[in-house]
């Protein structure tokens, strides 16, 4: 059964690096066999209709086509419209938090083990707080994502996965595109 999900790609078009036209992006996902492709702004974000066992196969088959096409290493991880909503709806800290640009959500490419989750350490930016809940980091980082000790290649190191972070206000945009 077909249904629309998301793909996040981590470093597309960040700093001047891995350059992809949105255009471009749409063609290698068509090509995967993805309809109904749709980007939102030119970070890596890509709707797309397909069933579980294409949304499945997105995530080895895009990096791979772009490696090849463009030369980039590109993580994907890709979330149906209900992973996507669930995870909108259960952010820790959405309800107290005062402005929305304070609101990140880390989407990772599979759940981590307990003891990885563990070995974070919750004091590692002292005004940034993190909770860490199924395939998802939520996010209050009050002085920014620029400036938080919370970093992807700490995650992934610790968590041995791959994460890619959304702000709040493109998680809901997404949303709104689902």
């Amino acid at each position: 059964m077909s249904a629309k999900h998301v793909a996040l790609m981590r470093g597309i078009n960040v700093g001047g690096k891995n350059k992809l036209l949105m255009k471009d992006l749409v063609a290698v996902f068509e090509e995967a066999g993805c309809r109904e492709v749709r980007t939102y702004i030119q970070s890596g974000n890509v709707v797309f209709v397909g069933d579980r066992a294409l949304a499945a196969q997105v995530r080895m088959d895009v990096p791979r086509r772009i490696a090849d096409r463009f030369g980039h290493q590109v993580p994907v991880v890709v979330r149906s419209a209900q992973e996507l909503r669930d995870a909108a709806d259960r952010h820790p800290f959405a309800a107290e938090a005062t402005d929305p640009k304070h609101l990140h959500v880390g989407f990772l490419s599979h759940a981590p083990s307990k003891d990885a989750i563990a070995s974070l350490d919750p004091a590692r930016s002292s005004i940034d707080r993190f909770e860490v809940i199924g395939s998802e980091v939520f996010f209050h980082v009050p002085g920014g994502m620029a400036r938080t000790k919370l970093t992807t290649d700490y995650f992934d190191r610790r968590l041995g996965t791959v994460m890619t972070v959304r702000n709040w206000r493109t998680v809901h945009k997404l949303l709104e595109m689902v």
